[in-house]
């Protein structure tokens, strides 16, 4: 029956451990008390008013270590263990100075509660062993002074038992019932605020652009380097008896792509594993004369005319054009096979223009729409730039203007 769950339910009994854990948290506090009360008592007349004053102190005290990040964090598991859980996702340590009065408001109100459930569970069986002997011995309770509660021995305080053991039970509902409002309590004080849920919202937003940043880091150089290799050792293995030197510069070159390929994954997998930063530094522009090179020993014609400084672009914006003209070559041998390409690129005081453009040749055309072409616009566009990508006639052309400075 619905009127008996609470006496059989586990959460009835998770609540009670964990008022009986406030109540032990109490036991310092109290200690604190019984020491400050004598303290006080010197300097007042009255033994209630030291009382008053001593008891105004533990309060103090007990509303100061309220506030310790220990206290937020001993707080929570509690409250995530044994009243299952009210506010799934809700910080350990608030972050907000609301959220760290509401979490010291809860362990108050967990330790004051804990206090006097704790006292009726220590007195309720220790009520009932006695008053089962009181029905053999007659003697209910003896007080310190020597003065004795006595009753009738015998059938006549059989009531007593019956009495003692119905406050065990109502005790029982009464812990249930005030877990439960403990656990409301929990809700509005331990849950997430406004600004907790703004907050946590931009964490997740930040580590889904830094996710999509690096599928385009593992796109672009993972992507280079395996076009290359696949170009190199199919020239290898075709040249492998009839031109043993060119034979080995492919080889080379092959190695040589494997190398800066893994040393980039592991740059990327450093940063899944929120390793320390700067393991392996990102190319910049002043590197494209290198994959330029790498291009050029894969069998594909690579046309460059670079006017201005490469060192003088800016950091951010020279490793995102890297990726993209990388992206561009990457696009270049993969979709149209060993055809010329030209690149140009134009740097002046604010800002960068850059174009590489190759025949359509025996592939499919350019990259139709692909993640290449969406992650070289998501890098100009995060620089405030523009890319436009797509056939012009029989080339596929691809274009990127990035300012910065008073160019924007």
């Amino acid at each position: 029956m619905r009127v008996f769950r609470p006496l059989a339910s586990k959460a009835t009994y998770r609540r009670w451990v964990y008022l009986v854990l406030g109540g032990a948290i109490s036991v310092p506090y109290l200690l604190f008390s019984a020491v400050a009360v004598p303290s006080v008592l010197p300097f007042v007349t009255t033994l209630e008013q030291a009382g008053l004053i001593g008891g105004l102190l533990t309060l103090a005290v007990l509303v100061a270590t309220a506030f310790l990040p220990a206290v937020h964090v001993l707080e929570s598991a509690a409250v995530r263990e044994l009243l299952d859980d009210p506010v799934p996702g809700a910080p350990s340590r608030p972050s907000t100075r609301q959220g760290r009065l509401r979490a010291a408001a809860m362990f108050v109100l967990h330790v004051a509660t804990g206090f006097v459930v704790s006292f009726f569970s220590l007195l309720a069986p220790v009520a009932v062993g006695l008053s089962v002997g009181a029905v053999f011995t007659g003697r209910l309770f003896e007080f310190g002074d020597g003065e004795t509660v006595t009753v009738p021995a015998g059938w006549a305080s059989v009531w007593l038992p019956v009495v003692f053991g119905t406050g065990v039970v109502l005790l029982i509902y009464a812990v249930g019932m005030t877990g439960g409002l403990l656990r409301r309590a929990a809700v509005r004080l331990l849950g997430m605020s406004a600004a907790d849920r703004i907050a946590r919202l931009e964490r997740r937003t930040e580590q889904l652009a830094e996710r999509n940043r690096l599928a385009r880091e593992l796109h672009d150089s993972v992507g280079h380097a395996l076009s290359v290799v696949t170009v190199q050792a199919g020239a290898a293995r075709r040249t492998l008896r009839t031109d043993p030197e060119f034979t080995e510069r492919a080889l080379s070159a092959i190695e040589e792509s494997a190398r800066t390929a893994l040393d980039d994954l592991d740059h990327v997998l450093g940063l899944l594993r929120e390793e320390p930063a700067g393991r392996a530094p990102q190319p910049l522009l002043t590197e494209l004369p290198t994959v330029l090179e790498t291009t050029r020993s894969a069998g594909t014609e690579v046309t460059a005319d670079i006017t201005g400084d490469l060192a003088a672009v800016p950091p951010v914006v020279s490793r995102e054009v890297y990726r993209i003209l990388q992206e561009c070559l990457t696009n270049a041998v993969r979709h149209a096979g060993r055809v010329p390409v030209t690149m140009t690129v134009d740097i002046a005081a604010d800002g960068l223009v850059a174009r590489v453009s190759n025949p359509l040749g025996r592939g499919p055309g350019g990259p139709g729409g692909g993640r290449g072409v969406r992650g070289m616009t998501e890098r100009a566009a995060v620089l405030g730039g523009t890319l436009s990508a797509g056939r012009v006639g029989e080339r596929w052309d691809v274009a990127v203007r990035v300012p910065w400075g008073s160019g924007r």
